[in-house]
């Protein structure tokens, strides 16, 4: 069984697909972590991303393999763990660039429904519903409101000792929302079949709940 979640950034996807997947021993698979460790390497390799011949290059030196240890998701990059690299915002910023490209969405595509062919899976992103698992049992468009998106951000990085500025996080978020939604491959919108579900006022396990109760109404 496929459950495919989609929404905007910081609407809470990762958390929430992550949780509900332990709860019904599915693989999570995080489609997000996989343009992130894309955009980190382009960033590294300061690669310009307009160029057709150059970013074409890039992907062909890049190497993404998928860990499951203990049900948690590793990312490697290179045979390097970037799990944690690649939640920077600079990285998150770079993603929403380049997985709007056509040849990054080529480089990841096989790999992503090959995970959910072989197995039950919660997989989330932008177009997961729409393209990538358009015939997933389970279609959930999971959002938020703009200031809510922000504060959880702005919640989130000063957890790990950062000094963020809340206004700059919110007009980061409205850029990659638009970013998001107005790219021309496979943009970011709410499949025709899917479950709206809007966390602006919901708690986390309110959502994981609402998902799984989804699931069990799935015939």
């Amino acid at each position: 069984m496929n459950i495919a979640i989609d929404g905007p950034a910081g609407a809470g996807k990762s958390t929430i697909a992550r949780l509900a997947a332990k709860e019904l021993d599915f693989i999570y698979v995080d489609t997000g972590a996989m343009y992130r460790a894309i955009a980190l390497y382009l960033l590294d390799k300061k690669t310009d991303i307009d160029n057709e011949d150059e970013l074409k290059n890039a992907l062909d030196q890049i190497h993404i393999n998928i860990v499951y240890e203990s049900g948690v998701q590793h990312v490697f990059l290179d045979l390097q763990d970037v799990s944690t690299e690649i939640r920077s915002e600079k990285v998150g910023n770079m993603a929403s660039k380049s997985s709007a490209l056509k040849p990054v969405r080529e480089k990841l595509l096989d790999l992503q429904r090959d995970i959910a062919k072989k197995n039950n899976v919660i997989m989330d992103g932008r177009d997961i519903g729409t393209n990538i698992l358009p015939d997933a049992e389970l279609k959930i468009y999971l959002t938020a409101s703009v200031d809510v998106r922000a504060k959880r951000r702005f919640d989130e990085l000063k957890l790990h000792g950062e000094e963020p500025d809340l206004d700059t996080i919110r007009k980061g978020i409205e850029q990659r929302d638009y970013q998001d939604m107005n790219r021309d491959i496979a943009p970011l919108k709410q499949a025709e079949d899917a479950v709206l579900i809007d966390s602006s006022d919901m708690s986390i396990s309110e959502v994981v709940d609402r998902i799984i109760e989804l699931k069990n109404q799935v015939k």
